[in-house]
């Protein structure tokens, strides 16, 4: 989730197509259709058997409630480093820090959900990393996780219902994710 403002509102950055800031907006204005270009991140962790980490949303979030999605995914504060970002968040929705941690990449995506009609207008900092020790799931932000093969991943998404931004951040990762299991 992004910094709430003083009088309640959930802030993020908005930004050109090159990345660099130009303002602010308040989150679910962001994502109202056409959508706002603003900052945000994705990251998929691997355990020590290669596996994927994927998160089913919790039912209770107004953007694709229980639906499967990468392992941690929203947007910086604004102002901090999407690192930091990443960071945090991994430790708020599942009790985890990562024991590596490393940049992926970035991506630029324009996708509607075609059920609640919110759009994913955003300038996306791509990680891929290693999960560091149990998990603690919160129930706010998780409802359950699934560790999936990476090789299986494609047949596993066709059998769950996934997020409409899954696509654009899973391809770019794919080459990071695959040499960091080899490793």
């Amino acid at each position: 989730m992004a910094q709430e403002q003083p009088d309640g509102r959930v802030m993020v950055e908005l930004v050109d197509p090159q990345g660099n800031t130009i303002g602010l907006a308040e989150k679910l204005e962001a994502h109202q259709p056409p959508g706002l270009l603003h900052r945000a991140f994705s990251v998929f962790l691997l355990d020590d058997e290669g596996r994927v980490l994927m998160q089913r949303r919790a039912l209770t979030k107004y953007h694709s409630p229980g639906r499967w999605s990468n392992t941690c995914c929203s947007h910086p504060f604004p102002g901090e480093e999407p690192r930091d970002a990443v960071l945090r968040r991994l430790t708020e929705e599942l009790g985890v820090k990562p024991t590596v941690l490393e940049p992926a990449g970035l991506v630029t995506y324009d996708v509607t959900d075609e059920v609640s009609g919110l759009v994913e207008k955003e300038y996306n900092h791509l990680f891929v990393g290693l999960v560091g020790g149990e998990l603690g799931l919160n129930p706010e932000e998780v409802d359950d996780v699934a560790f999936v093969p990476l090789a299986d991943l494609d047949g596993w998404l066709a059998g769950h219902e996934h997020t409409a931004w899954l696509s654009a951040v899973l391809d770019p990762v794919r080459e990071p994710l695959a040499a960091l299991a080899a490793r």
